[in-house]
């Protein structure tokens, strides 16, 4: 049990370690997040299916409470290959406060694991808002030409939601104790309320909100092309692979279990803003000229089919939402890399500029071609069968 609570702690305690050696060895550090990565990779790999709990703040009756089923195990080994692939991209692209930096990237790999481990819904949130701070860091200071405005409408869009599922997870504490006699955050415990109509679809609307901003979902998506466009190579790899799954997750995990009729009721609205949110998303990727706000784009489609597959009710349905968020976790991950080396050695990400790539650097060619198959969802790959 403290094995699994070791994918949250080592990447924290190795974060510290890296950021002391980027000062004097940044070769170092990055050796260094890639070894913790493989540790991490390896604990994923030999734990079980487990649970724990220990008292954290008692008073409150609130536990350091995690759970390894096998979609967080799925989303778990998703972060950490990407988190290595976003060490790897970075490696020549990052030259300053490198020590910095990687501490950055594994303490948003220890936010996100414990986003995916959390058993209580204070311990959700505590995880849930530790993640979004190293990632607007890595806009803010490693970011390209407008990566201030980025950094602080990301912010401003993710914290703004963040505040209406805080109120929802105090409501629900607070009703618990009314009903039970004791306060309590645990997934399980809160589950058992007993809400009114009015009661359980305004906690609903609150969760949901929270979690479609992430997602994101029409129209709460416009922090999503502008922190895309402005984050390194590494931050890009991280919002797009991993930061708008956690959106999703938290609808499958959270919102559904707790709030059914609330879900089922509201079902038909969910699934017409996630068809939008497919149309809106694929025509404004053919309008872009610039390849990094292009993905961007094409990444909103992508969720809409997750948030009409969650709200269908079926499933197969949802299912084919856990494939698709491994499938364009993996697709948009790479194709952001791409662009990514591009940039670094053309200074540019429009299109106009990469005219005879093709002749120059054929092997990459074939990577974007594969890849972007894959993104449009070609027959035989992933996010087809997602899809």
């Amino acid at each position: 049990m403290v094995a699994l609570s070791a994918l949250i702690w080592w990447p924290i305690c190795a974060a510290i370690l890296v950021w002391f050696c980027g000062k004097t060895a940044p070769k170092l550090s990055r050796y260094l997040t890639l070894i913790s990565i493989a540790i991490c990779l390896a604990l994923l790999w030999l734990l079980p299916q487990q649970s724990l709990a220990v008292p954290w703040f008692s008073r409150f009756n609130i536990q350091f409470a995690l759970h390894l089923d096998g979609l967080a195990q799925l989303l778990i080994l998703l972060t950490l290959l990407l988190t290595a692939l976003a060490t790897f991209v970075s490696w020549q692209e990052i030259q300053h406060r490198v020590g910095f930096f990687h501490f950055n990237l594994l303490i948003a790999l220890a936010g996100i694991n414990g986003v995916f481990l959390a058993a209580d819904l204070f311990m959700f949130f505590f995880f849930w808002e530790a993640m979004l701070l190293p990632i607007t860091a890595l806009i803010a200071i490693w970011g390209h030409e407008n990566r201030r405005y980025a950094a602080i409408k990301f912010f401003i869009f993710t914290q703004a939601s963040s505040l209406l599922m805080l109120l929802g997870i105090i409501a629900l504490a607070f009703l618990h104790n009314t009903q039970f006699g004791v306060i309590s955050f645990n997934f399980g415990d809160m589950a058992q309320v007993s809400l009114t109509a009015g009661q359980e679809m305004w906690l609903m609307l609150g969760f949901f909100i929270a979690f479609a901003v992430k997602l994101p979902m029409v129209p709460f998506h416009t922090w999503l092309p502008d922190a895309h466009t402005q984050a390194p190579t590494a931050g890009s790899v991280l919002l797009a692979g991993v930061l708008l799954k956690t959106g999703a997750y938290g609808l499958i995990r959270l919102v559904l279990p707790l709030f059914p009729n609330a879900s089922l009721e509201f079902a038909a609205v969910a699934a017409t803003l996630g068809v939008i949110s497919i149309l809106y998303g694929a025509l404004m990727a053919y309008s872009q000229s610039d390849f990094k706000r292009l993905v961007a784009y094409s990444s909103i489609s992508h969720m809409g089919f997750i948030l009409l597959a969650v709200f269908s009710w079926n499933s197969l349905a949802l299912n084919g939402a856990i494939v698709i968020m491994i499938a364009h976790g993996l697709s948009s991950a790479a194709l952001f890399s791409m662009a990514g080396a591009i940039q670094f050695r053309l200074h540019s990400r429009e299109f106009a500029d990469m005219g005879g790539l093709w002749q120059s650097a054929p092997r990459l060619g074939v990577m974007v071609l594969i890849f972007m198959a894959a993104a449009v969802g070609l027959p035989g790959l992933a996010n087809f069968v997602g899809e």
